[in-house]
């Protein structure tokens, strides 16, 4: 007679160190094999777009660092942005360029967190975690440097920045830029050639470009599957199309490729930081803007490239010194739309790998 196994349900989460969050995971395993995968949020939901109706446009800015709160600069910089077409403000020559030198900051911070994790998940090693995390930190310092904050930074503002950088802030950002591209080639040579983390990567979670594009995938998760969509090209803001850098993409769509994307992206990273350094003129970090603006009724949806990809700003004005919509088009909520479709058929090793290759941010999830 032969044999047969029966499915069983396994949960991981929503804490458990796979799941990148408070995630959970409902897994119908067949022996070694998913047959079914349900992705299960809510767990941070903290009804963050509601609360925002009753706050002013500047008053919500702290609510994005809550969201992505890996890229709580690339949050801010989408409100501000959307805040600024529906109000009509304009930000100071100087902020635009510093707001690109912090927004590819927080790429760089983000990405380092990503792939750190990603290799931790594949179970290669926790030397480069701790190397990526050594870049992490000095760009946290120079957060902490300019608005007192290294996480939830707060420091985007309707017509600028909150802050113009103190004098030890640039020796601590060129010292930093100088040395970014030797460490970046050293993560290369740790993993390039190491045999346990190609082996848990290549031709795993596999996305076709049909099927990123269909699922509106953006971002890291996009690019990989060979799609070279970036905002900062497509639709340039503040002043990226002064610069020069490449959109890198994958060849295959798989685990491999968004990790070797999000390694490429800090290289270009480094490229707009170099220029952006050179290039920024002097004069006032912000706008005096009312702290209580009214805007004239209507609305706006703006979006900025964020690491994860497209986090986008619904606001709607009714004329009141709060928004009467906010809605956040969330990037991970998007991305992770797809695990099923990668982790049914697979086994569960390969799963949390796969999910790691996201990047999610469940803060950005639930709202």
């Amino acid at each position: 007679m032969p044999a047969s196994t029966e499915p069983y349900v396994l949960n991981i989460g929503p804490q458990h160190p796979s799941t990148h969050g408070v995630f959970r995971l409902r897994v119908v395993m067949d022996g070694e094999v998913i047959r079914d995968l349900d992705m299960i949020v809510g767990y941070l939901h903290r009804s963050m777009e509601k609360l925002a109706e009753e706050r002013t446009y500047t008053q919500n800015i702290p609510f994005t660092d809550r969201a992505d709160y890996l890229a709580a600069m690339s949050s801010n910089l989408g409100l501000a942005l959307a805040a600024e077409r529906l109000t009509g403000v304009v930000p100071t020559e100087r902020s635009q360029y510093l707001r690109v030198i912090f927004a590819e900051l927080q790429r760089i911070a983000s990405h380092a967190m990503a792939n750190g994790t990603l290799i931790s998940d594949a179970g290669a090693w926790q030397t480069p975690l701790l190397y990526m995390f050594r870049e992490r930190e000095k760009i946290l310092d120079l957060f902490e440097m300019t608005c007192g904050a290294r996480l939830t930074t707060n420091y985007m503002r309707i017509g600028g920045v909150s802050f113009d950088p103190p004098p030890e802030f640039w020796p601590a950002l060129a010292e930093l830029v100088a040395e970014l591209p030797e460490r970046i080639d050293e993560y290369f040579e740790l993993l390039t050639d190491n045999e346990i983390f190609l082996g848990r990567t290549r031709n795993v979670g596999i996305i076709s470009p049909e099927d990123a594009i269909n699922g509106s995938l953006t971002g890291p998760a996009l690019r990989g599957s060979g799609v070279p969509w970036d905002l900062r090209k497509a639709e340039p803001y503040c002043v990226y199309d002064r610069f020069d850098f490449d959109i890198p993409v994958g060849t295959v769509g798989d685990v491999y490729d968004r990790f070797m994307v999000r390694m490429e992206e800090t290289k270009q990273s480094v490229r707009i930081l170099q220029q952006a350094m050179a290039e920024i003129p002097s004069g006032p970090h912000k706008n005096d803007v009312a702290l209580a603006l009214r805007p004239e009724p209507g609305e706006i949806y703006s979006r900025v490239e964020s690491p994860r990809g497209e986090i986008g700003f619904y606001l709607v004005s009714d004329g009141t010194p709060a928004p009467y919509r906010f809605h956040l088009r969330a990037p991970s909520m998007i991305n992770l739309s797809l695990l099923r479709e990668m982790g049914v058929g697979s086994s569960l090793p390969n799963a949390v790998v796969t999910l790691g290759s996201l990047d999610i941010v469940v803060g950005e999830i639930d709202r």
